[in-house]
C-alpha cells in the first residue's frame, strides 16, 4: 500500500508555501496599513479593472462570497471603496476605489512589490519565470479537476 507522506505531498507543500508567504506579508500589511490580506486582495483587484462586480472579485481571486462580502464591508466602513447596485444586475454591487482607496494602494503596491523582491531574492530571473510558468500550469490542472468557481 502506498502512504502519504505530507513532507513530499505537492499539495500540502504548495499550502505551507502559500500560507508562510501571505502569514509574513499580513503581518506588514496590516502593521503598516490596518489592512488584513482579503481586504488588500480586493483593493488590489478593483484597482487593476474598476468598477468590478463583488462575484467577480471573488471569481478573480478564488476567496468564498462571505470573506469578499466582510472585507467589502470592513473598506466601505473605512472609506477606501465605494460600493453601488449594478444596474446590469441587480442582484450584484459593483466596487470602486475611493480617492482615498487610490491613495492606499499607492502607498501599499510599492511595499508589496518590495517584499516579493525579499522573498523571492534567492532566485535568479530566469528561475521565477520558471516557477511562474510551472504555478500558471499546475493551476490549470487544478481547474480541470475542479472547474466550478467557488461559492
Amino acid at each position: 500500500m502506498t502512504q502519504l507522506k505530507l513532507d513530499t505531498f505537492l499539495p500540502y507543500r504548495l499550502s505551507v508555501v502559500s500560507n508562510r508567504v501571505s502569514e509574513a506579508i499580513a503581518t506588514a500589511y496590516d502593521r503598516l496599513f490596518a489592512l488584513k490580506i482579503p481586504e488588500w486582495r480586493l483593493i488590489a483587484v478593483i484597482a487593476e479593472g474598476q468598477p468590478i462586480a463583488q462575484q467577480a472579485v471573488g471569481v478573480a481571486t478564488r476567496m468564498d462570497k462571505v470573506t469578499v462580502s466582510r472585507a467589502a464591508q470592513a473598506l466601505v466602513e473605512r472609506g477606501l471603496i465605494a460600493r453601488q447596485p449594478n444596474a446590469g444586475d441587480r442582484r450584484s454591487h459593483l466596487l470602486t476605489l475611493t480617492a482615498t482607496g487610490r491613495a492606499l494602494y499607492d502607498q501599499v503596491a510599492p511595499k508589496a512589490l518590495e517584499m516579493e523582491a525579499a522573498i523571492f531574492e534567492q532566485l535568479d530571473p530566469a528561475e521565477r519565470r520558471t516557477l511562474s510558468a510551472m504555478l500558471e500550469r499546475i493551476e490549470l490542472a487544478a481547474a480541470r479537476i475542479a472547474p466550478e468557481p467557488i461559492e
